[in-house]
């Protein structure tokens, strides 16, 4: 008999139930009301300006980014307001006194440092236009503030902003720098775009991201579905900017929910500069939420089809007047069937976090994350792809490949705590202390064996398998940031430490065949997934891991002319691994004991402006990934290292509002593991040598943000073709070309603002060879995939969207190592509420 954790299957605490029943019942009606971000600034001296006339907004924005400060502007106030702009030498308070003249609105200095706009008077046919064309924003509901605020003190939050793109990231170097200032290829996922395209867990992220693409041979609880970027599986995964350290089961990051999440940043090529080691694929950025300083409320519950059903809740509020205490809490709970037979899925989500200015310049934050996804009747794979005959199969996409005793559960539990303090020399020193507790659980029991007949539907077998484990990581980061000046002139540096250790001590189980047990389906065709039952796999040992890197690093951004920027960069890292496998029938311990110290991983980035809207750039970075091989002397192999080679052009227009971006790129790996012919290492095993090996070369072009008024947009065309040493292609499983794209508008003239979008999504081919039992090549053709949505306020503070998935019911397989369909058309319709 198979035991689940406690708190597992049908079984629930009370705090879950209640958890489940407020959520439910919580009144519907809400839309979001996105967040403010706040955060200190002050200038008493007079400074320079030439800002040219336009939009008010423009204007308090190129202000507030010159004066490094933050403005919160509320589009209800400024829209249609026109400025003349700022030509000379002001003050703060007289620069905002002087852009505002005129227009009825004066600037308020908040207690955290900011500013907000305010009417200087009242008068009832403003109020009236106001209530009129509350209009406004996003799906008709009333746009909240908008965070606009210099370079260096801004966080990136995207969440209110209305947008898809962002003026801010530190994924790629530390250094908070535009996408443009950014001399790699980045994208940004903002809060906007997963709200219009219902992207609620990031494997729906990635398949919007330019560049990446999933290889999902089975359904996401398990470790047959890997993103690649740039021809490699992508490895490393940070949150808040922290890497995420687990070599050993990484693909426990994939099913993460973006419900706690404000935005995701993806910089693709090698990232070891604030990694240290991974593969050159990508670096996963998740940003959190974080709380607004006024009080604001969300909720929504949405329907779809196969019987989805996800509630959320998001209030954010202040525990003072001054709001110099604040915090924000979200929960969520989703369950639904699949198009997949007796798949069912089951998601629960908690997350809170408190902020204090401890004083004006002294942030502290703390906060806490509970995950847990519960998958049964799951299949880490799909029906056999061919029948005994070497002919193809052809299932319906509902047919399952996954015994119904067959699941997967997997939860998070995450504490973590900051504290930021900003110098009056503009330097700021940030530590980040944070503590995972992960579980997964996966009993594997799938139909993935064989050739059935085509006759009798005999012939298919079931894989069957159990692994689970409980990995804990804590992870400490510090680091320091700041300008300097050299040669009269001022530049920036970032200098920091990673500390981050991760253990488990897990249970190993039987694998694949089991003394007594019959794996054969009698006949696939009618097959309902209980037989055979579950095979007698009791604990046969315990699997000791033991991961730990220290690391420390530095990035300096150099401005030798206004228009030139140099960027320099190293980490020194120093990694260790103990494992140790042990087994209950007394047989002797496997022990594995690995280190690396002062692998040194370069950065170097240059960025030319061309013009005011247009720059080039060039890098060259690194990363490194130890490796299991083995020499002829019986020594591991020197870690796999992945060299990044970029250059481009990017642009910015509308003071960031729209960002776009050209690049080539080529990504080589070095001490790529190659089996010696007929030698063995000392231990038996198989004997390699490092060479010179794969490599990947291609370009990418992507578009985000703003095209015009009401007009947001994200596209993005990628080509990679990788091969091996001698040339031969490579990962030919995952996509040459892809191209990605999703637009919306809103047309303010329909009712109370109609917002309308669509997108597509479109891969070349792909193919394995030696496949079915004639060994022949098996090959998916390129196709599209089409969305559509639409929102539509019924109130100011109600709306309901609408999602099409998969318009046109492209019939696809995910991967080409089994018969693994893609969803079918598919709908969700969602309320949401805001207050």
């Amino acid at each position: 008999m198979l035991h689940r954790l406690p708190g597992h299957g049908l079984a629930r605490k009370p705090i879950v139930r209640a958890l489940q029943a407020a959520l439910l019942a919580m009144p519907v009606g809400v839309a979001v009301l996105p967040a403010v971000a706040m955060a200190q600034g002050t200038a008493a001296s007079a400074r320079q300006y030439a800002i040219e006339a336009g939009p008010l907004d423009k204007t308090l924005t190129r202000f507030g980014r010159e004066a490094g400060i933050l403005i919160a502007v509320d589009p209800t106030l400024t829209q249609g307001l026109q400025s003349t702009g700022l030509q000379g030498s002001y003050t703060v308070e007289a620069g905002l006194s002087a852009l505002l003249a005129g227009h009825r609105l004066e600037a308020v200095h908040g207690a955290s440092g900011g500013y907000r706009l305010r009417r200087t008077e009242t008068a009832s046919g403003v109020a009236a236009a106001d209530d009129a064309g509350a209009g406004s924003g996003e799906g008709g509901v009333m746009l909240a503030p908008v965070t606009v605020s210099a370079a260096g003190l801004r966080d990136g939050v995207t969440d209110g902003t209305g947008s898809y793109t962002s003026d801010y990231s530190s994924t790629a170097t530390r250094l908070g720098l535009s996408p443009r200032e950014t001399p790699q290829s980045i994208s940004i996922i903002t809060s906007q775009q997963m709200q219009d395209q219902g992207l609620t867990q990031l494997a729906d992220v990635v398949k919007q991201t330019p560049g990446l693409t999933i290889s999902q041979s089975g359904n996401l609880g398990s470790d047959s579905s890997p993103i690649y970027s740039r021809g490699f599986a992508v490895e490393n995964y940070q949150i808040d900017g922290v890497p995420q350290l687990n070599s050993n089961y990484n693909s426990l990051f994939q099913s993460a929910d973006m419900a706690i999440y404000d935005h995701v940043e993806v910089v693709r090529g090698a990232t070891g500069l604030m990694n240290g080691l991974g593969s050159p694929a990508a670096t996963i950025n998740l940003v959190r939420k974080k709380p607004t300083p006024g009080f604001q409320a969300s909720a929504s519950v949405e329907g779809g089809s196969w019987d989805y059903r996800r509630a959320e809740a998001d209030v954010s509020t202040p525990f003072n007047k001054s709001g110099t205490v604040r915090g924000r809490f979200v929960a969520a709970y989703q369950e639904n069937n699949s198009y997949i037979e007796r798949l069912h899925e089951r998601r629960e989500i908690f997350y809170g976090v408190v902020e204090a200015d401890l004083t004006p310049r002294t942030l502290a934050t703390v906060g806490f994350s509970w995950q847990s996804f519960d998958l049964t009747g799951h299949a880490r794979s799909g029906l056999p792809l061919f029948f005994a005959d070497g002919g193809t199969t052809s299932w319906a996409r509902s047919k399952s490949a996954g015994a119904d005793w067959a699941y997967s559960y997997r939860a998070n539990q995450t504490f973590f705590g900051s504290l930021e303090h900003r110098f009056t020399n503009g330097w700021k020193i940030k530590g980040t202390l944070s503590h995972d507790r992960n579980t997964f659980d996966e009993v594997l029991g799938y139909a993935g064996g064989g050739y059935p007949n085509r006759a009798t539907g005999a012939g298919v077998n079931l894989w069957a398998s159990r692994w689970m484990g409980k990995p804990e990581q804590t992870s400490l980061d510090l680091y320091a940031t700041g300008p300097f000046q050299l040669f009269g002139r001022t530049h920036e540096l970032v200098v920091g430490t990673t500390l981050a250790r991760t253990v488990f001590d897990a249970p190993t189980f039987g694998a694949w065949s089991f003394d007594g047990w019959n794996s054969s389906v009698p006949n696939i065709y009618t097959w309902d997934g209980r037989t055979p039952a579950a095979p007698y796999n009791p604990q046969q040992g315990n699997y000791d891991f033991f991961e730990q890197t220290v690391s420390a690093y530095a990035t300096a951004r150099l401005r030798p002319t206004d228009s030139l920027s140099v960027l320099l960069g190293t980490r020194i890292t120093s990694w260790k691994n103990d494992t140790t496998q042990s087994y209950l029938d007394g047989s002797a311990s496997e022990n594995s004991n690995r280190a690396e110290r002062g692998k040194i991983t370069p950065y170097v980035g240059i960025v030319y402006d061309i013009s005011k809207n247009f720059s080039a750039y060039a890098s060259y970075t690194s990363i490194f990934k130890p490796q299991s091989n083995r020499d002829v002397s019986g020594a591991f192999l020197d870690p796999l290292v992945g060299n990044g080679y970029e250059a481009g052009t990017k642009a910015s227009f509308f003071d960031g509002a729209l960002n776009a971006s050209a690049a080539v790129y080529l990504v080589k790996q070095d001490n790529l593991a190659v089996a010696i012919p007929g030698m063995l290492a000392p231990d038996g095993s198989q004997a390699y040598y490092g060479a010179s090996g794969a490599k990947t070369k291609g370009f990418e072009v992507e578009m985000s943000g703003q095209l015009a008024t009401n007009w947001q947009a994200s596209a993005g065309f990628s080509r990679n073709v990788s091969s091996d040493r001698d040339g031969k292609p490579l990962n030919t499983t995952v996509p040459e070309d892809t191209f990605k794209l999703f637009t919306t508008y809103r047309i303010a003239a329909i009712g109370n603002g109609l917002t309308v979008g669509g997108g597509l999504r479109w891969q070349s081919r792909i193919y394995a060879e030696n496949q079915g039992p004639q060994r022949v090549r098996f090959t998916q053709g390129s196709y599209t995939i089409v969305d559509l949505m639409a929102r539509y306020p019924i109130t100011r503070k109600v709306a309901v969207t609408l999602n099409l998935y998969n318009l046109f019911d492209k019939t696809y397989y995910t991967s080409t190592g089994s018969a693994f369909y893609g969803a079918p058309r598919s709908f969700r319709l969602g309320v949401t509420a805001s207050y």
